[in-house]
Protein backbone atom coordinates (compact mmCIF):
# COMPACT_ATOMS: atom_id res chain seq x y z
CA UNK A 1 0.00 0.00 0.00
CA UNK A 2 3.02 2.28 0.03
CA UNK A 3 3.80 4.96 -2.47
CA UNK A 4 5.02 3.98 -5.90
CA UNK A 5 8.67 4.51 -6.72
CA UNK A 6 9.60 7.89 -8.22
CA UNK A 7 10.57 7.75 -11.89
CA UNK A 8 14.24 8.29 -12.68
CA UNK A 9 15.17 11.80 -13.78
CA UNK A 10 18.14 10.58 -15.82
CA UNK A 11 18.73 7.64 -18.17
CA UNK A 12 19.62 4.13 -16.98
CA UNK A 13 23.33 4.63 -17.72
CA UNK A 14 23.56 8.03 -15.97
CA UNK A 15 23.84 9.42 -12.45
CA UNK A 16 23.60 12.99 -11.21
CA UNK A 17 24.61 15.19 -8.28
CA UNK A 18 23.61 18.75 -7.44
CA UNK A 19 25.31 21.27 -5.18
CA UNK A 20 23.32 24.30 -4.12
CA UNK A 21 24.34 27.57 -2.46
CA UNK A 22 27.88 27.80 -3.83
CA UNK A 23 29.19 31.22 -2.87
CA UNK A 24 30.38 32.48 -6.24
CA UNK A 25 28.89 34.00 -9.35
CA UNK A 26 27.56 31.72 -12.06
CA UNK A 27 29.97 33.17 -14.58
CA UNK A 28 33.02 32.17 -12.52
CA UNK A 29 31.58 28.76 -11.71
CA UNK A 30 30.85 28.10 -15.37
CA UNK A 31 34.53 28.61 -16.23
CA UNK A 32 35.40 25.67 -13.95
CA UNK A 33 32.46 23.56 -15.13
CA UNK A 34 33.58 24.13 -18.72
CA UNK A 35 36.97 22.56 -17.91
CA UNK A 36 35.45 19.15 -17.10
CA UNK A 37 32.65 18.76 -19.65
CA UNK A 38 32.90 15.65 -21.89
CA UNK A 39 36.02 14.33 -20.13
CA UNK A 40 36.56 10.98 -18.40
CA UNK A 41 35.99 11.36 -14.67
CA UNK A 42 39.57 10.51 -13.66
CA UNK A 43 40.93 13.23 -15.99
CA UNK A 44 38.30 15.69 -14.71
CA UNK A 45 39.23 14.97 -11.07
CA UNK A 46 42.90 15.55 -11.88
CA UNK A 47 42.12 18.85 -13.61
CA UNK A 48 40.06 20.05 -10.63
CA UNK A 49 42.71 18.96 -8.12
CA UNK A 50 45.38 21.11 -9.76
CA UNK A 51 43.19 24.06 -10.75
CA UNK A 52 44.04 27.43 -9.21
CA UNK A 53 40.39 28.55 -9.06
CA UNK A 54 38.98 28.80 -5.53
CA UNK A 55 35.68 27.14 -6.38
CA UNK A 56 37.35 24.09 -8.00
CA UNK A 57 37.37 22.27 -4.66
CA UNK A 58 33.58 22.50 -4.38
CA UNK A 59 33.15 21.37 -7.99
CA UNK A 60 35.41 18.40 -7.24
CA UNK A 61 33.23 17.44 -4.26
CA UNK A 62 30.14 17.55 -6.46
CA UNK A 63 31.82 15.39 -9.11
CA UNK A 64 32.90 12.86 -6.48
CA UNK A 65 29.31 12.76 -5.24
CA UNK A 66 28.04 12.06 -8.76
CA UNK A 67 30.60 9.26 -9.13
CA UNK A 68 29.55 7.76 -5.79
CA UNK A 69 25.88 7.96 -6.82
CA UNK A 70 26.70 6.15 -10.06
CA UNK A 71 28.59 3.39 -8.29
CA UNK A 72 26.44 2.81 -5.21
CA UNK A 73 22.91 3.74 -6.29
CA UNK A 74 22.92 2.72 -9.95
CA UNK A 75 25.66 0.06 -10.17
CA UNK A 76 27.65 1.75 -12.94
CA UNK A 77 31.33 1.04 -13.66
CA UNK A 78 33.49 3.93 -12.43
CA UNK A 79 36.24 3.35 -15.01
CA UNK A 80 33.82 3.92 -17.91
CA UNK A 81 32.24 7.17 -16.65
CA UNK A 82 32.49 10.50 -18.44
CA UNK A 83 31.13 13.89 -17.43
CA UNK A 84 28.09 14.13 -19.71
CA UNK A 85 26.76 17.46 -18.42
CA UNK A 86 27.96 20.12 -16.02
CA UNK A 87 25.67 23.11 -15.91
CA UNK A 88 25.32 26.13 -13.66
CA UNK A 89 22.26 27.96 -12.42
CA UNK A 90 21.58 31.09 -10.41
CA UNK A 91 20.57 30.95 -6.78
CA UNK A 92 19.84 33.78 -4.38
CA UNK A 93 21.79 37.04 -4.22
CA UNK A 94 22.53 38.70 -0.89
CA UNK A 95 22.24 42.45 -1.09
CA UNK A 96 24.74 44.36 1.03
CA UNK A 97 25.85 47.94 0.90
CA UNK A 98 28.35 50.52 1.96
CA UNK A 99 27.85 54.20 2.67
CA UNK A 100 29.48 56.42 0.09
CA UNK A 101 30.15 60.13 -0.23
CA UNK A 102 27.37 62.75 -0.33
CA UNK A 103 24.80 60.50 1.34
CA UNK A 104 24.81 57.85 -1.33
CA UNK A 105 24.81 54.10 -0.96
CA UNK A 106 27.15 51.70 -2.77
CA UNK A 107 25.40 48.47 -3.65
CA UNK A 108 27.30 45.22 -3.05
CA UNK A 109 25.78 42.05 -4.50
CA UNK A 110 26.92 38.66 -3.18
CA UNK A 111 25.62 36.02 -5.61
CA UNK A 112 25.17 32.31 -4.98
CA UNK A 113 25.04 29.61 -7.65
CA UNK A 114 24.14 25.96 -8.01
CA UNK A 115 25.89 23.24 -9.96
CA UNK A 116 24.50 20.04 -11.47
CA UNK A 117 26.84 17.34 -12.77
CA UNK A 118 25.64 14.30 -14.73
CA UNK A 119 27.99 11.39 -15.40
CA UNK A 120 27.31 8.76 -18.07
CA UNK A 121 28.73 5.29 -18.54
CA UNK A 122 30.12 4.70 -22.02
CA UNK A 123 32.10 1.69 -23.14
CA UNK A 124 35.67 2.12 -24.38
CA UNK A 125 34.82 1.56 -28.05
CA UNK A 126 32.05 4.22 -27.94
CA UNK A 127 34.47 6.68 -26.34
CA UNK A 128 36.95 6.27 -29.22
CA UNK A 129 34.35 7.22 -31.84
Amino acid sequence: MGKSKNPRRVAENEAQATTKMLRTSGQKLNLVAQMIRNKPVDKALTDLTFSKKRIAGDVKKCLQSAIANAENNHGLDVDELIVAEAYVGKNLTMKRGRPRARGRFGKILKPFSQLTITVRQVSADEEQA
